[in-house]
């Protein structure tokens, strides 16, 4: 581990920047020790935010950028025309070595974008992956992929399923994650062929290490059946929206149904406690913060409609996997089970 760990952050990324973000650094410098942050945006505006807090201030360097990149701004585009915004500077000095790591909660694309033409990916990977980690009945359970990659082949999957997995042993502490790929059905048989070849090769390979637990279904996230879902970033996509779409709507529910009357008041009053621990376990915030997995250094991407509770836990997602050495664990992986070489097996053709 690093000491002391130094973030570059994007201050400017994100619905209600900068004020958010530097809100988001106050609650996260009180319980990171030895962390220090490189901020990057417009100085004028992050100064006097930052100068309310004298600790914080003292922990921060502000780096002047002219730039932003907007929601709205394409992926291809930021990349051509970015190099003065705040999202850029901010991946490149993770790409000099001046920080461990960069948070953002600025345009997605851009920032996958930005980070895989500055920072490359890892030898042995040839896609990075974006994770998260959802909440189910046994625990955290890792997802990945959520939306770097619309389409993936059966070598995309397998390196997701080394990725996840060593996420789960080394940050979550999981001492021995299972790992499944998510499909149409459990049975072996199911599927196209990308999907079934992976499954082939983490079945079959006497170099993976993994407890592969085989195929799982939509609904095996929530039950927590294996601590590590893989899928494509269509596929993924989809998944986590209906998800923060599902979570919404029933929160929308209870709300009426507590609403409708007196005694569902009183009703409320009474399981306030049990309710408002509920609450807290599927706070969304609890879980802000998009690893991109795969690349040379770290970058985490926060919601960019969070708030600054969520906005620090992202920080924190980007500090564990700096002090755990997440990339140096992904490289022996990789280097031990010697994937670079290894052929995806022709599937055995099957009807779904």
């Amino acid at each position: 581990m690093p000491e002391p760990i130094i973030l570059s952050i994007d201050a400017m990324g994100g619905d209600h920047a900068p004020a958010m973000v530097i809100d988001g650094l106050k609650q996260a410098y009180k319980t990171l020790r030895g962390v220090s942050y490189l901020v990057f945006g417009d100085e004028a505006l992050i100064r006097p935010l930052l100068e309310q807090d004298q600790v914080l201030s003292s922990l921060c360097e502000i780096r002047h950028t002219d730039g932003v990149v907007t929601d709205t701004q394409k992926a291809s585009q930021a990349v051509r025309q970015g190099r003065n915004t705040s999202m850029w500077q901010a991946i490149q000095s993770v790409k000099s070595g001046e920080a461990h790591g960069v948070v953002s909660a600025g345009n997605t694309g851009a920032l996958m974008g930005m980070a895989l033409v500055q920072l490359r990916t890892l030898p042995g990977i040839d896609r990075p992956a974006i994770a998260t980690v959802l909440p189910s009945m046994k625990g955290d359970v890792v997802v990945l992929d959520l939306g770097a990659n619309a389409e993936c082949d059966a070598k995309n999957l397998v390196d997701f399923a080394i990725m996840g997995e060593v996420f789960s042993r080394t940050v979550l502490g999981k001492e021995r994650p299972s790992v499944g790929i998510l499909n149409i059905g459990s049975e072996d048989q199911k599927g196209h062929e990308g999907v079934r070849s992976a499954h082939e090769i983490l079945r079959n390979s006497d170099h993976l290490q993994l407890k592969f637990d085989g195929f799982v279904e939509g609904d095996d996230i929530a039950k927590g059946t294996v601590d590590v879902v893989v899928t494509d970033g269509f596929t993924g996509n989809v998944l986590l929206k209906t998800a923060e779409g599902t979570a919404k709507f029933y929160s929308s529910l209870l709300k009426d149904a507590f609403r409708s009357s007196l005694l569902s008041r009183l009703g409320y009053l009474l399981a306030s406690s049990a309710l408002n621990a509920v609450r807290k376990r599927t706070d969304p915030r609890r879980y802000n913060g998009a690893m991109f997995l795969g690349l040379r250094g770290i970058c985490v991407k926060s919601h960019g409609g969070t708030d600054a509770f969520g906005f620090s836990n992202a920080i924190r997602v980007a500090v564990g996997l700096v002090a755990n050495g997440f990339n140096d664990r992904i490289l022996e992986e990789f280097e031990q089970l010697e994937l670079n070489g290894h052929e995806t097996p022709a599937p055995k053709v099957a009807s779904n």
